[in-house]
């Protein structure tokens, strides 16, 4: 700490936290001739080596800081409750063992200004992007602590960095009327002249808190755009409903079902984002023969890699060819992400149209990582839910999360029984009369939880006062699946197959339910009830879903 808080007698803890007030972003192109783009590259280059050399001294003292004998006597006192006195004595003392190594904020801010000015790099930096950088590698490095990220990684040449900003709107990075000036240049922004919502005449009539410069490679081709980070919420386009709600959703890796008191969808969870694994694979299967051929000294006969020996690593030659399907591997990756954006926001926009309360299971979206690598590489439903997190807080709602553990939507059944489901049965089939698709059940059950002291239960005698008018609605929910299909197949996470004609249809439909073991009366239940809505009869599928 400054010599200027040293008599201070109000200290960090002391004082209120700061409220987060909201805020949007506002992205615009940038119009960079190739001078101005020689400047930006060099810059950014300047900021690569800066964080590579904080972050290095972040994981230093990182690594000082857990070896010392204070830290392994601070682990040793009891963590107690959240909010209790022995939580807050065991956090104040980790507190002050970083403040001695240095391991704060403030303290690799400094490091990273004396880095700048004793090199090449204060030239092409202010202190205000150069504080922010290092602010960068501290949360970096704090992630790998609280074991919410693994070790961070030094930024290698091929791979700059992606974004720089400021702290404020007052110096270095600055917006200005329709412009972006940094250290002497001007560049202009594009807007939409159309702007037929009115979104860019919205949000530049408000305060702008600071800027970020970020830097794309588009088709091989380095764009720049600058994001506004602008106070208050942004602007609702008039095509996009809001309803004061609740509703419930069931996320899965393939599948999305919500359901609120007036309306109920199904449908499969980004259904528009390109396939594109055959592509990856294909160019990453060529990236590791054109890896393998150029260094054929650093694999065994064998084919598996050579361990180096300590204190030295393998040298590794690329090819211009390599370096080509390198780009086009991430091109690939770009265009799913842009496509992923795209449908989030689509199906967020429907979500906060039934509801802006939501009302969802609190999941690890990690172990889907581990069991549905691929499926949730392209959709990404953590990313989805923080962006339905953002839209529906705009709304004037917000999401809650419960937890499974004492819920087991799942599970359990508005009669009161609880009977686990294997993943390959995708209809809820209770004794007590109640069945319907597993996805839409879980989330209408979704909408009866609620918190008693302290503990997020089911409530079953709401959840049967409300199934009369939500059983019609779940009905029709498949029905909108069916006639969305149109004849095409339909994932077998769903349990629909998609519809055929006449007695080929009804033959498929008995021996589906034959096979299965389940009752045909209850079948030719579901079924009758779609055709009425859909004018067909579709098929019950209880195989594994194909995710």
């Amino acid at each position: 700490m400054s010599s200027k808080y040293a008599g201070s007698r109000i200290t960090k803890a002391s004082k209120a936290p700061k409220a987060k007030q909201p805020t949007f972003v506002l992205e615009l192109p940038l119009l960079v001739n190739p001078h101005e783009d020689r400047v930006l590259a060099v810059r950014f280059e300047a900021g690569r080596q800066l964080y590579n050399a904080v972050l290095g001294e972040a994981l230093r003292r990182l690594d000082l800081m857990k070896q010392s004998r204070a830290w392994q006597t601070a682990r040793k006192l009891p963590k107690g409750n959240p909010g209790s006195r022995e939580q807050k004595a065991r956090a104040a003392e980790f507190s002050l063992i970083s403040k001695t190594i240095g391991f704060t904020d403030y303290d690799l801010q400094a490091y990273a200004t004396r880095c700048k000015n004793a090199c090449w790099i204060g030239d092409h930096l202010d202190a205000h992007t150069t504080q922010k950088i290092g602010t960068r590698a501290f949360k970096a490095a704090q992630r790998y602590q609280f074991r919410t990220g693994g070790r961070p990684r030094f930024k290698p040449k091929w791979k700059t960095l992606a974004s720089m900003e400021a702290k404020s709107n007052a110096a270095g990075l600055r917006w200005r009327d329709d412009h972006l000036e940094w250290n002497g240049l001007k560049l202009k922004a594009i807007y939409d002249q159309k702007d037929p919502h009115g979104v860019q005449a919205f949000a530049l009539q408000n305060p702008v808190k600071y800027c970020r410069l970020v830097r794309r490679t588009l088709n091989g081709k380095a764009r720049w755009f600058v994001q506004l980070v602008i106070a208050g919420y942004p602007k609702w386009k008039n095509k996009n409903p809001i309803r004061q709600g609740k509703v419930a959703i069931d996320i899965g890796p393939s599948t999305i079902a919500a359901v609120s008191e007036t309306d109920a969808f199904l449908e499969q969870f980004c259904a528009n984002v390109p396939d594109l694994q055959k592509t990856i694979r294909r160019i990453q299967r060529a990236m590791d023969r054109s890896k393998r051929g150029s260094n054929p000294g650093n694999y065994h006969e064998d084919g598996t890699l050579k361990k180096p020996a300590p204190g030295q690593r393998l040298q590794w030659v690329f090819t211009n060819g390599y370096l080509r399907l390198r780009a086009r591997l991430k091109e690939m990756h770009r265009r799913l992400a842009a496509y992923r954006r795209t449908e989030h926001g689509k199906l967020a926009n429907r979500v906060v149209a039934l509801g802006s309360t939501v009302m969802a299971e609190k999941l690890s979206y990690k172990a889907f990582q581990r069991r549905f690598g691929k499926s949730v590489r392209d959709r990404a439903p953590g990313e989805f839910v923080g962006h339905l997190r953002r839209k529906a807080a705009s709304a004037g709602g917000g999401v809650i999360e419960f937890p499974t553990r004492t819920t087991k939507l799942s599970q359990s059944c508005q009669c009161g029984a609880v009977v686990k489901k294997p993943l390959c049965q995708r209809w809820h089939d209770c004794p007590c009369g109640i069945r319907a698709q597993r996805d839409l059940y879980s989330a209408y059950l979704g909408l009866h939880v609620r918190e008693d002291a302290g503990l997020w239960i089911l409530d079953t005698e709401s959840a049967r006062v409300g199934w009369c008018a939500a059983e019609s609605l779940l009905e029709k929910a498949v029905s909108g699946v069916v006639q969305a299909a149109n004849g095409r197949r339909l994932p077998a996470s769903f349990g629909i197959s998609a519809p055929r004609s006449g007695a080929r249809d009804r033959a498929a439909l008995s021996r589906n339910g034959a096979e299965s073991g389940e009752d045909s009366g209850c079948c030719n239940h579901i079924a009758s009830a779609i055709v009425a809505r859909a004018g067909k009869t579709p098929e019950l599928s209880t195989g594994t879903p194909r995710l």
